[in-house]
């Protein structure tokens, strides 16, 4: 059951980089790289909004594909930033 962090996510994701007629929809364990769906300048664009939505800093290391190359991935990055934050 998607979380309602995934659902921003996936409404963000949508919403900026589903517009290729080809696409309707994305799987939550979709390479967002693979599909084409995402560049480098997406890679800016998502990460400005991961910080704003969620208010968590993105480090610089930690924009790789293990951390945001899907909405799947994406949320479990947000999880264990929020939750480190929390921690501190």
């Amino acid at each position: 059951m998607p979380t309602t962090r995934r659902a921003k996510i996936r409404q963000f994701i949508e919403d900026n980089f589903l517009f290729r007629e080809d696409r309707t929809a994305i799987d939550d364990a979709e390479s967002l790289i693979d599909a084409g769906l995402i560049d480098s300048t997406g890679i800016l664009e998502l990460v400005a909004f991961l910080e704003e939505e969620f208010s968590i800093a993105v480090a610089d290391g930690d924009v790789v594909p293990e951390n945001l190359d899907s909405i799947e991935r994406i949320d479990a990055y947000v999880a264990r930033r929020a939750q480190a934050a929390t921690a501190a």
